[in-house]
């Protein structure tokens, strides 16, 4: 995932790329069937379903979270980018391998059902007219002459608007030459801010598909941050060490909770759909935390929200990249025959008479930046002055700390991560 420089926490993109490499010879080049379907914009599915899939999204992201708590470093990623990615794996996955992508992922319906649903909560997610920008992307790039199954090719295009694209993975000068274009998608969808998304050596003369998919936001919050109030402030690492950083300051209402281990606020950006909500575990209380935090957890963390007249709240003002290979990672949550080349089962994607498949690697790139700014007219708006009188709530989030991008409409959890150390970019 990336981001270019952000309002609020704005111009997040995220880029997830699968490679799925055959475990057998390739066969003779054959020109690539491609569905002729267009993208279904309207699909049949109830406002459950839709419910349903951004719940399993969630959920999932939670799972996903917990597994890479253990590191000390900063966190970021995008669940809902995530498994769309999957999910068009998914497609094409059978029998035992299918059933653990589904409990790992928490996918909560039938193939025939799941596919649209996700197609619709994009759909609800990217619709025009709204006061922020929330674009997805997906693209797919084949082996020149492998076959896939024209069912399979109709889910990616009906649902997923994926047309399949042919390169040569197979000799060293055209699998370059593919990894550059695909590459340079990514720098496309992104803003200039993903380069090398897939790095020399990741592709081999065996892959023969590449499933990519991107998703970018750019919000502004509804109450900026006074850019004369932030100053330089401490930030206590979990292991005690402090590094100084600038340290956004603003006063008034707020969505706030607070339990016995944390205090929350929710920051509405512009249009009130998307939300941060940020949570500040009690001091010495951050692992027990994160392995509290599971979709349960969350769920009554976001119900206890409440509007309060008047929060004091300092942040830091921060940016941050990641980067992940979750082949090693999705495994220890269940998924673990698909990354198994003698036990995956993705006969839904290929022709029987075409070498099997199997998921090679799963990379995942993030950016984010957080800052003061908003729109010109909100920036004015909330360009007050601090009272004199103590606040009646306060939070200082000047230690590690967690923070999502969720829809409120949907439920979905956009953007998940935990910011422990802002010195590091």
């Amino acid at each position: 995932m990336t981001c270019r420089r952000s309002v609020g926490l704005g111009v997040c993109t995220l880029l997830l790329v699968t490679l799925l490499t055959s475990c057998l010879p390739a066969g003779p080049t054959d020109v690539l069937a491609q569905s002729s379907l267009p993208r279904v914009t309207a699909p049949q599915v109830s406002p459950s379903g839709v419910s349903e899939a951004a719940h399993g999204i969630s959920a999932f992201g939670l799972d996903l979270y917990r597994t890479l708590a253990g590191q000390e470093s900063n966190l970021f990623f995008s669940p809902y980018s995530l498994s769309t990615a999957l999910a068009m794996v998914y497609a094409g996955a059978r029998g035992e391998t299918a059933r653990q992508m589904a409990a790992t992922l928490h996918y909560p319906l039938p193939q025939e059902q799941l596919h649209p649903a996700l197609d619709a909560l994009d759909l609800a997610l990217s619709a025009a007219n709204q006061p922020f920008t929330l674009t997805t992307a997906n693209a797919a790039w084949a082996q020149q002459g492998y076959k896939f199954r024209p069912a399979y090719l109709d889910v990616l295009a009906a649902n997923y608007g994926v047309g399949v694209r042919q390169v040569d993975f197979e000799r060293d000068a055209t699998r370059e030459a593919a990894r550059r274009t695909i590459n340079d998608w990514a720098k496309e969808r992104t803003n200039g801010k993903i380069l090398d998304l897939i790095t020399p050596g990741l592709l081999s003369a065996d892959t023969r598909l590449v499933l990519t998919n991107a998703i970018y936001f750019k919000g502004d919050w509804v109450s900026p941050f006074p850019a004369a109030q932030t100053r330089p402030q401490p930030f206590t690492r979990a292991d005690g060490s402090q590094v100084t950083v600038p340290m956004m300051r603003q006063r008034g209402a707020m969505v706030y909770a607070a339990g016995p281990d944390f205090q929350a606020v929710e920051l509405p950006y512009k249009g009130e759909r998307m939300r941060l909500v940020a949570i500040l575990p009690a001091a010495g209380r951050l692992a027990d935390f994160e392995r509290s935090l599971d979709a349960a957890r969350l769920a009554a963390i976001l119900q206890a929200l409440r509007p309060q007249e008047d929060v004091a709240l300092v942040m830091p003002k921060f940016k941050l990249g990641t980067g992940y290979k979750l082949e090693e990672v999705l495994p220890a949550l269940g998924m673990r025959d698909v990354f198994d080349p003698d036990k995956a089962d993705l006969s839904g994607m290929s022709e029987p008479d075409q070498a099997p498949l199997f998921l090679a690697h799963v990379v995942h790139k993030a950016f984010v930046a957080v800052d003061e700014k908003g729109t010109e007219a909100a920036a004015a708006s909330a360009a007050i002055a601090e009272a004199v009188s103590a606040p009646r709530l306060s939070v200082v989030f000047d230690r590690p700390f967690l923070f999502l991008i969720r829809d409120a409409d949907t439920g979905v959890i956009l953007f998940l991560g935990r910011l422990a150390d802002p010195a590091l970019t």
